[in-house]
């Protein structure tokens, strides 16, 4: 009793001695040491203690299945890229990973080879294609490939009242390793500001902006698993990216096209998976 100081937070950290694994007493120990230097130096007052405690409430009601506020969250503080780095350390030669953002679904529809999963969604026509490969250049057959991305309004199918996806599917490349499929030439969208993440946002006088970009989870047995995005070069929000996910090696051209007096576009883009042993190293 009458704990305070550095007293108080040893007593916190010790009341976790009997955890039911070391990696959890490991984690909530430096946790609390944190948490609690952090109050000391930013002298945390009672007013600010409770505004937080609200930043959270609000941040867990705005929370949704198709709406993900403390995903959001992770963003912007970018402890999501941060994540991302220290639980992908492959080699090279490896497509780099990247946030996973708050917008996947679990059971996405089935395309085969050059379906047209914009499911009209409007946009300029895109012709997204690439293989799937190891990182010695081989080609991946059966390898699953998620992808999703916003339209030309910048929203994804869930933040509407659709009847069904758009832009949203996933298929299994060739024997060859190939992937090919039509969407949407991807825009520049505002992240959702309009719950506890956006005001957070002005609060520090930044922008809601990311780079057009189209999402991709690739699968495939004896690897690991890759989450990234390909983003589209040109873009004038590549170095102000709201949530820190812009990568050199991610950024490719979208080339267009007219055919008949129509534009359309391509980009192509090869997506290269470690195996599990070589994440592992």
């Amino acid at each position: 009793m009458d704990l305070q100081g550095d007293d108080l937070t040893e007593a916190v950290v010790a009341s976790f001695d009997g955890s039911a694994s070391d990696r959890y007493k490991d984690v909530m120990s430096v946790l609390v040491r944190h948490l609690h230097a952090f109050a000391r130096e930013v002298e945390l007052t009672e007013d600010e203690y409770f505004t937080a405690i609200d930043f959270l409430t609000r941040t867990g009601q705005i929370s949704t299945g198709t709406r993900q506020e403390f995903v959001l969250l992770a963003d912007v503080l970018g402890l999501s890229m941060l994540t991302v780095g220290l639980g992908n350390r492959k080699p090279p030669e490896a497509t780099q990973s990247t946030v996973f953002g708050p917008f996947f679904v679990e059971g996405s529809p089935e395309a085969q080879l050059g379906d047209d999963i914009a499911n009209g969604a409007p946009g300029q026509p895109c012709l997204v294609s690439g293989k799937v490969l190891n990182t010695k250049g081989e080609p991946i057959a059966g390898a699953l490939v998620e992808t999703w991305q916003a339209d030309e309004d910048g929203f994804y199918d869930v933040q509407k009242n659709l009847d069904g996806p758009q832009n949203r599917a996933h298929l299994t490349t060739d024997a060859e390793g190939n992937y090919r499929f039509w969407a949407v030439k991807p825009v520049a969208y505002p992240i959702p500001d309009d719950g506890p993440v956006g005001e957070l946002l002005r609060a520090g006088g930044r922008g809601p902006m990311r780079p057009a970009h189209i999402h991709f989870m690739v699968t495939a047995p004896g690897y690991a698993r890759l989450i990234t995005h390909v983003f589209a070069a040109g873009d004038e929000y590549l170095d102000t990216d709201a949530v820190f996910g812009v990568k050199h090696s991610l950024i490719a051209d979208f080339t267009e096209h007219q055919d008949d007096g129509k534009t359309y576009y391509s980009v192509e883009y090869d997506l290269v998976l470690a195996t599990t042993e070589e994440t592992q190293q």
